[in-house]
């Protein structure tokens, strides 16, 4: 076997003047399709036209022009059946022996502002796709090339055996396969947002590999990290790192936490994160401020964390920064001085991701959750409340202060893992109980790790109270408000024992669980 000849039609023309250049000296006779054609013999690389091929024009704006049994044949044809070499002797027809296809660029036209539902339609490849199945199909005869970064790899065993090898045909066919239904999946991932249908009756979900990571969160596991072809600013896959080692698996699902937090707020946040949970947030008048409220958060659980901020980074911050060891700090981004202060400590990560303020960022997406054999898809937990969402339950209103701080406090256990209680004082939180099996352990966690900070500190649980031994502990530490979702066949309970002690409690009608 040898290659003799080459099908090209690409849309993505990188190399591929210098890639056909090549084959030709080695002899191999190109075929090409419209604007391809065009690049090559503009580039004196001899080449042929498809309807040399098939003896048919193209047709309706070059919507119909590889689609024809001179062109699949070649492709599908077993050159060791006797009966397909027979047919294809006595119908007058050639084998192509290499496809080198990548596809209309649908992705890059969905992406752009405003794009018409007729445009998107259009760059909608079919010609391409089918020729790539074909090829792929009989690998065993045919190479098949969508990406570039193949041409050297296929150009060096063509030059030293005339011929790829078998294992090569099969690893560039199975990577042709992942590409057409990844296509196939943005196609109808396009449909279901055009047409409102988010959880069809199959659904496909496509991503691309970012790096191969160490391993996941234990050594003895198998990692790798993949973003979404689309997807909205303000991410960790946008993140561009400045300094330190590589991304770990844990690293990029706190990275991913503490960015999720930071969205919530529009005024100066720093957020702190430690095994996905919050260990301390705060917000100031500037960036300093804020990130001195999260770290006297909980000085001791930072230590080793992740620190997101939604402004630059400036000198004063990074000075109080570089004081303690963090594995990732991620911010818009680092005036030049602050960064060389950080720079100086050799394994810190530096993530620099642009605009981080709440807004924009903060769009309902949808989550895919694994369980075996299958996955859980909902919509991610962008609600959010004002004042006028609250309903006071008991004798005693919030002050304009508690309201404030209960409504800081809201913000935040939205993320925290459920049972989930949290207590926040003076912009920033004082205690964190996270993860347990029962609302009262959640509370006894937030309130020992609060000390003395309880006392004036305001409460907010991410779930409803199911009996008053919560908001008893409360009113022994001396926290003075409450925020919770209400609905217990025993909120009366819990409504009772807060006016007995003074306590303010408002209810939201949302819960917030997070497992």
């Amino acid at each position: 076997m040898a290659i003799r000849r080459a099908l090209v039609s690409v849309s993505d023309k990188t190399g591929i003047v210098e890639f056909c250049r090549e084959l030709a000296n080695l002899g191999v006779e190109i075929i090409s399709t419209g604007g391809t054609k065009t690049l090559l013999e503009k580039e004196n690389v001899p080449v042929i036209g498809i309807s040399d091929v098939t003896g048919f024009p193209e047709v309706l704006d070059g919507r119909v022009k590889t689609l024809h049994p001179a062109v699949h044949s070649g492709l599908l044809a077993i050159r060791d059946n006797e009966e397909h070499v027979e047919t294809m002797q006595k119908l007058g027809l050639d084998y192509i022996d290499i496809v080198i296809v990548n596809l209309y660029p649908f992705q890059q036209t969905i992406e752009k502002p405003n794009v018409s539902y007729e445009d998107a339609i259009e760059n909608i490849d079919i010609g391409g796709p089918t020729m790539l199945r074909s090829a792929a199909k009989n690998h065993a005869f045919v190479t098949v090339v969508v990406d570039a970064g193949d041409y050297a790899k296929v150009l060096e065993e063509v030059k030293a055996g005339g011929d790829t090898t078998l294992d090569t045909r099969k690893r560039l066919a199975a990577k042709v396969f992942r590409h057409t239904a990844a296509y196939d999946s943005l196609i109808s991932d396009y449909f279901a947002k055009v047409l409102d249908e988010p959880l069809p009756e199959r659904l496909s979900v496509t991503y691309e590999k970012v790096q191969e990571l160490r391993y996941g969160e234990n050594p003895h596991q198998k990692a790798a990290f993949y973003k979404k072809p689309i997807s909205s600013e303000g991410n960790i896959t946008r993140a561009e790192q400045l300094h330190g080692k590589e991304l770990s698996y844990n690293n990029i699902n706190d990275a991913n936490a503490a960015l999720s937090i930071l969205k919530e707020f529009e005024e100066p946040a720093v957020v702190a994160v430690k095994h996905m949970n919050p260990c301390g947030v705060g917000i100031g008048a500037d960036i300093d401020e804020a990130y001195r409220k999260a770290y006297e958060a909980d000085p001791t659980s930072i230590f080793g964390g992740i620190v997101a901020a939604n402004r630059t980074i400036d000198v004063p911050t990074a000075t109080k920064l570089s004081e303690i060891f963090l594995e990732i700090i991620i911010a818009p981004d680092f005036t030049p001085e602050a960064l060389e202060i950080l720079q100086k400590k050799k394994n810190i990560r530096l993530m620099k991701l642009g605009n981080l303020t709440a807004g924009a960022q903060r769009q309902s997406e949808w989550l895919v959750t694994s369980v075996e054999g299958g996955m859980l898809v909902q919509e991610s937990d962008v609600h959010s409340l004002t004042e006028a969402d609250l309903t006071v339950v008991t004798d005693r209103a919030p002050t304009a202060e508690e309201l404030k701080q209960l409504l800081f406090g809201w913000k935040v256990v939205k993320h925290v893992k459920s049972n989930a209680i949290l207590l926040a004082a003076d912009n920033m939180t004082v205690g964190v109980g996270a993860g347990q099996m029962n609302r009262v352990g959640a509370a006894k966690i937030a309130i020992e790790q609060a000390g003395e900070k309880a006392k004036g500190a305001v409460l907010a649980s991410d779930a409803f109270f199911p009996m008053g031994d919560t908001l008893e502990l409360a009113a022994k530490a001396g926290i003075t408000a409450v925020i919770q979702p209400g609905g217990s066949i025993k909120d009366a309970e819990s409504i009772a024992v807060a006016n007995a002690n003074g306590i303010a409690m408002v209810m939201t009608g949302v819960r917030h669980f997070k497992h």
